[in-house]
């Protein structure tokens, strides 16, 4: 008697339709798709990283007005590093940029950008033109002459009582005494006295707009 042998349709194991190998377009669109997640990876990354170091390290600053000439004129762009201040102490000469302080008008910008003449214990005193700082006179080349007189037509009364005299005005440990150095033509600490050093955002270092006035400050 003869065995019959299972054919092979019957065989539930090749009831199966065998799987398709990815033809040519699907591995192209696995490609496309896995770049796309690539270029959004870093895309994400880059916008993470300018927002870091536009809030810690560096951040832009525009000139708006003509109290720093002729250091900065009106256009002008510059970088300020935040981190400086971290590392020492405010120094007499840094040009800063720091929050609009209060009793201004509000209607100003945010933020003001000033050289610092003064720290916490220097008594100044403004005669003759000419700033002193404990007694002696301040050399200040950046004015480009111009002289300094105690006020400036302010709209406010300035907490500074005492600096248009020879017996001076001491600035209180923890701020800084700040000057435009266009000194006919700013209202500065001789307007709203001077500023607590926490409201200092950082230190001008460097004009890189226009291209014409790059330079370190």
């Amino acid at each position: 008697m003869s065995t019959a042998m299972p054919d092979s349709e019957s065989d539930p194991g090749s009831d199966a339709e065998p799987r398709p190998e990815p033809g040519p377009d699907a591995d192209a669109a696995r490609r496309r798709r896995r770049r796309g997640i690539e270029w959004f990876a870093v895309v994400a990354g880059a916008i993470v990283i300018a927002v870091l170091v536009r809030t810690f390290v560096i951040q832009t600053f525009w000139i708006p007005s003509e109290s720093m000439e002729a250091t900065l004129e009106p256009g002008d762009r510059v970088l300020v590093d935040k981190v400086a201040y971290r590392l020492h102490d405010v120094r007499r000469g840094d040009v800063v940029v720091f929050d609009r302080p209060a009793g201004l008008p509000t209607s100003g910008p945010a933020q003001l950008i000033k050289r610092v003449i003064a720290v916490g214990g220097d008594t100044v005193s403004i005669t003759d033109g000419t700033v002193h700082i404990d007694g002696n006179a301040l050399d200040e080349p950046y004015t480009d002459g111009r002289a300094t007189t105690p006020e400036v037509g302010c709209p406010i009364v300035p907490p500074t009582e005492g600096i248009g005299t020879t017996a001076g005005f001491t600035v209180p440990d923890g701020r800084v005494l700040v000057l435009g150095d266009n000194r006919n033509h700013s209202e500065d600490g001789r307007c709203f006295g001077p500023i607590d050093v926490d409201t200092i955002v950082g230190r001008a270092d460097v004009v890189f707009w226009p291209p014409s006035r790059a330079e370190r400050l």
